[in-house]
């Protein structure tokens, strides 16, 4: 790509080109933006490089000997690299009139590499920072079979479908502003799908023994400085200045929940305790880097403290490790685990680190999951264990996490008196499964493509009257949902019946019930699913008995009216 650029554009300079997930951009220096056009235009001359065959040809070099080279031929950026280049000497690789830095290794030519697809440009700083100059980025990918890159040329357009902020506002779901960026305005049918998501929650931690707990939203620095946050997350925090005090907008619980764990004198006996905190949290994201519902300044977790004795810890993560895997299952999400070791800046002595660090793994091995070692990724308090989702279309999210920790019961003096009439230190550990309900929210649009299954749908029902004779009929029929509590809706507008099904569908409602004189003889409906299935009479009282089980189920297909 960069060898078709420079022959098109003699006048650019080029920066860096790395490979990445799926793919590979390069950044060039060029003074007005690269155009669709152009890209075409780029394309097929790649084409015509693929097809001359041209062999790669390495050669090593002086790192000085380098920095000559590419000054002679005025590629400034090449020359910054190998200034920062610590080796003696450095590669070079060589394909018909191009030549270029590279570590390599390269395949044999240039006609190896045949299924490719320029996919779009934009503007990037070098290196990252915005004091430094703007570049133009093309980003392409790159397949070993043409069936390979149709294939994910067909993800990348269905992922353009499936994007939250489009389906959020088409299906009035939520609203972003610039009056609060980073923080979603949700709209009627959105908060629907979160309280549904917090019922869910709730209903697993009661029954797991879970106390929900609320703590302050606006917290003096003095809590965060005592536990470690101040020194390690400051820049992260939103300030508000009262009475000559510092106060921050809450960016996490853990600090405060272990004021709660103080209000009473604790017990062995009365170890574990489960605290869940679900409240609001604030934290300073770059605005640059906020991205709809998976990147926000203001969100909400399925958040929880587990305050343990040591001999309880590895029955806490295993138990949390089997919710993670079970939650995940309701929702048709595939978990991958990635166990984080120790980072450069941390809190604690050798011997909690090794000792935490081998309860999670020792966890992970118990419950047999595969894991990824993600060395020095850990919290400066503890290690953790992070896990991704894989959705619908094989991508992977970042959400649920579980951390060990044995600095904040130090650094706050908790205790617990032992069998032994002795205080002991608890052992702490934060955990959130779904992670932030935004995030996951906007993850949950996505995957699904905005037919949420019926537990979580925001509207269940549509009752769509024939004509105007049947309305009376409708609204009966609609008062028996609402009635059996179901968030059913009666569409009577003076609108063709195919219009109002077809809207059905694209508003992503799971069930239709079409009612005219026959169904209100016969008191039943005309039941039609948004996939276009229909399933004809179907009585009243079935529909409702089926919708009842489903959502009880919380089951992910369509099954009212089936059997």
């Amino acid at each position: 790509m960069a060898q078709a650029v420079k022959r098109l554009f003699p006048a650019v300079r080029v920066a860096i080109g790395p490979a990445i997930e799926d793919g590979f951009y390069y950044d060039f220096a060029k003074g007005e933006p690269f155009a669709p056009e152009d890209l075409v235009k780029v394309e097929e001359v790649m084409r015509e490089i693929a097809k001359a065959d041209h062999p790669f040809e390495r050669q090593e070099m002086s790192r000085e000997d380098a920095i000559r080279f590419f000054r002679e031929r005025d590629e400034p950026f090449k020359v910054e690299i190998l200034e920062g280049i610590a080796a003696p000497r450095v590669s070079l690789y060589r394909q018909g009139d191009f030549i270029d830095l590279c570590r390599g290794p390269h395949v044999a030519s240039t006609g190896h590499v045949k299924h490719f697809k320029l996919l779009s440009s934009s503007g990037a700083y070098w290196r990252g920072d915005e004091r430094n100059p703007m570049l133009q980025r093309i980003y392409g990918t790159a397949w070993l079979t043409k069936d390979e890159l149709d294939k994910h040329l067909w993800r990348l357009e269905e992922a353009k479908k499936r994007d939250h902020r489009k389906l959020g506002r088409e299906l009035d779901l939520f609203e972003l502003h610039d009056v609060s960026p980073g923080a979603p305005f949700w709209l009627p049918n959105g908060w629907t799908v979160v309280r549904e998501l917090e019922r869910f929650v709730r209903e697993a931690l009661d029954a797991r023994g879970y106390q929900e707990i609320s703590t302050p939203i606006l917290v003096n620095k003095r809590l965060y400085e005592q536990s470690g946050h101040w020194d390690y997350y400051r820049e992260n925090m939103f300030m508000v200045e009262v009475e000559e005090q510092l106060f921050s907008l809450k960016p996490m619980n853990c600090p405060e929940s272990t004021l709660v764990y103080r209000h009473a004198l604790r017990s062995y006996r009365d170890l574990p305790l489960r605290f869940a905190d679900m409240g609001q949290l604030h934290r300073n994201e770059r605005s640059g880097t906020l991205t709809g519902l998976l990147r926000v300044r203001q969100f909400m977790q399925d958040d929880a403290h587990i305050y343990c004795r040591p001999d309880q810890l590895q029955d806490e993560i295993t138990a949390m490790l089997e919710l993670v895997r079970d939650w995940y299952k309701t929702f048709m999400l595939e978990a991958y685990f990635k166990l984080s070791t120790r980072p450069e800046k941390s809190l604690g002595t050798d011997a909690q680190w090794a000792a935490a660090e081998r309860t999670l793994q020792d966890a992970l091995r118990a419950k047999g999951l595969a894991f990824d070692l993600n060395p020095g990724d850990g919290t400066f308090y503890g290690p953790k264990i992070d896990v991704d989702v894989q959705d619908a279309l094989g991508r992977r999210w970042q959400n649920a996490t579980i951390q060990v920790d044995f600095q904040q019961p130090e650094r706050f003096g908790l205790e617990y008196i032992d069998s032994d009439g002795q205080p002991k230190r608890p052992v702490m550990v934060h955990r959130a499964i779904l992670g932030s309900f935004e995030r996951f929210v906007g993850v949950l649009i996505e995957h699904y493509a905005g037919a949420f299954p019926t537990w979580l749908a925001p509207v269940q029902a549509r009752v769509l009257p024939i004509s105007e004779k049947h309305v009376e009929y409708a609204r009966t029929v609609h008062a028996r949902l609402r009635a059996a509590r179901l968030r059913a809706e009666l569409d009577d507008r003076n609108e063709k019946l195919g219009y109002r099904i077809r809207d059905a569908q694209v508003r992503k409602v799971p069930y239709m019930l079409v009612v005219g004189a026959r169904e209100a003889e016969n008191g039943t409906v005309s039941l039609r699913h948004r996939t276009g299935d229909d399933l004809g009479a179907v009585p009243i009282d079935r529909v409702l008995a089926d919708l009842a089980r489903e959502i009880a189920a919380r089951d992910a297909g369509l099954t009212v009216g089936r059997s």
